[in-house]
């Protein structure tokens, strides 16, 4: 309820299939694996911006967040936080956590494809 923007907008990715067999191009153990970019290298996006919606919601292992490059430059790219990462509280949009397959997000190398996403 507290991201309505960023929250659409992953679900409107996901229902079109944007982040299928997209790859995760940044693994940082005890850290982040981050995804969701086409290009691949980080630098890519859905070819639109959406503005934040930082809360206060705290950075504990397997939160979800949106990915930034600077204010109001979120997108599609993604993270999952591996341990927790306080110093990320407030100052990205939190907008899930992975309830299931934990072991998955971290056992991931860098370059595994995210096969896709499903929406409840």
């Amino acid at each position: 309820a507290d991201v309505p923007r960023t929250s659409a907008n992953v679900v409107a990715l996901a229902r079109r299939g944007f982040f299928d067999n997209l790859t995760f191009h940044r693994v940082v153990p005890d850290f982040v694996v981050q995804g969701g970019d086409p290009r691949g290298d980080g630098s890519g996006g859905p070819g639109y911006v959406i503005p934040c919606e930082v809360n206060q919601r705290p950075y504990v292992r397997h939160t979800v967040g949106m990915a930034l490059s600077g204010k109001d430059t979120g997108g599609s790219q993604f993270f999952v936080t591996t341990s927790s990462q306080p110093h990320l509280d407030g100052r990205y949009t939190a907008f899930g956590r992975v309830s299931a397959g934990q072991e998955i997000i971290d056992a991931l190398l860098e370059g595994e494809p995210l096969l896709g996403v499903t929406v409840r």
